[in-house]
This record gives C-alpha cells, sequence and structure tokens, in this order.
C-alpha cells in the first residue's frame, strides 16, 4: 500500500537493524486520515470471507481494527492485556511474549463477544516474530470461531512471523512488508511476491 509505505519513509524511525518506529502515525500519536485508508483496504481485501468480528491486541491495533470494523461494519474486539475489575470471569486467555518489551503478558477476551457463530478477522499492528498473533489465533481456537484471515499493518519480513502463518496456510494480508532494515534504510518487499 503506497500510502502506508510513504509514511514509513518519511515518519519512521529505523532504531536498528529489527526496530523501526512509527509512533508519529501508528503506536503513539495517530493519523486518523491514515488508520481510514487501511481500514478500507482490509475492508475491500476482506470483503468477501462474512466476517463479524474483527479482534485485536491493545493498544496499537486498535485504531485500524476499528477503521477496518466501520468499513465492514462488524464490531472490534480488542483483547485486553490486564484485568479489570469488570473483566475477571468468562474469559478467554493466552500467554504474549513481547519481543520489543521483553516481557510476557496474559491477554484476555470476555467470552461473551466471541463465539463459534464468528467469522474472525485478526488485525494488529506489526508482524515480528508472531507472538500477538499466535496469542490471539489461540483465543479463536478456544471460541470455536472460525478465522478468516490476518490482517498486519507492518510486517517484518525478514523475521519470521509472516512465513510460519503463510505456512500453516492462514491468509495473511500485510499492507507493508519490510525486506530490510539494515544500513538505517527501510527497504520493502514487492507486494507481488507475498500475496
Amino acid at each position: 500500500m503506497e500510502l502506508l509505505q510513504q509514511k514509513i519513509v518519511n515518519e519512521g524511525k529505523v532504531l536498528s537493524d529489527t526496530v523501526l518506529k512509527v509512533d508519529s502515525f501508528l503506536n503513539h500519536q495517530i493519523d486518523p486520515e491514515l488508520m481510514l485508508a487501511l481500514g478500507k483496504e482490509y475492508a475491500a481485501r476482506f470483503a468477501d470471507c462474512g466476517i463479524t468480528k474483527i479482534l485485536t491486541l491493545e493498544s496499537s491495533g486498535i485504531a485500524p481494527a476499528t477503521m477496518a470494523g466501520l468499513e465492514l461494519k462488524v464490531p472490534v474486539i480488542f483483547a485486553r492485556k490486564r484485568k479489570s475489575l469488570t473483566l475477571v470471569d468468562q474469559l478467554y486467555s493466552a500467554k504474549v511474549y513481547s519481543f520489543t518489551k521483553k516481557e510476557t503478558n496474559e491477554i484476555s477476551v470476555s467470552k461473551d463477544y466471541l463465539s463459534e457463530k464468528d467469522v474472525v478477522l485478526i488485525i494488529d499492528d506489526f508482524l515480528a516474530n508472531g507472538q500477538a498473533v499466535l496469542g490471539l489465533l489461540d483465543i479463536v481456537e478456544q471460541a470455536d470461531a472460525k478465522l478468516a484471515g490476518v490482517g498486519i499493518v507492518i510486517e517484518k519480513g525478514f523475521q519470521n512471523g509472516g512465513n510460519q502463518f503463510r505456512e500453516r496456510g492462514i491468509r495473511v494480508e500485510s499492507l507493508a512488508i519490510i525486506s530490510s532494515l539494515e544500513n538505517g534504510m527501510v527497504r520493502f518487499k514487492e507486494e507481488e511476491t507475498v500475496r
């Protein structure tokens, strides 16, 4: 998706060969116009899947997932990383390790909002090693829901996450796939090679 790639090049900051900082438009400050464009793109790519729910992980996946939900006219559920006083029982839960934060979180979704009747689209901001998506897949499986696919804003194509899901037959639609962050430069994988 060219608009997203331009935003990454113009505003993203390469911190190392594996870390890209995009907090000026995606995961700290949010560019609403870009999020709307991402939502429309996901809606177009998954239009024929009969999606009934979108599942994401707090907090950076919420904005693109919400815009996709608006376009697809379906509710968006976000898995919480911390339990609250109102979210204590009747939960689907999974453990997710964050390589960026070097910590494991237990994520949870209320059983009230996800069931075997649902067709779920998972949306997340980044896909690197795939830990967040694995946790969300676990929750979809616990609910006996059907998975339509996974939508990713930015995939680090030089890490294993995307390939492990594609090899399992899971549909992964990444809007920007980075092939390298070496020498402080963002290089994108050609879209045709992964679709």
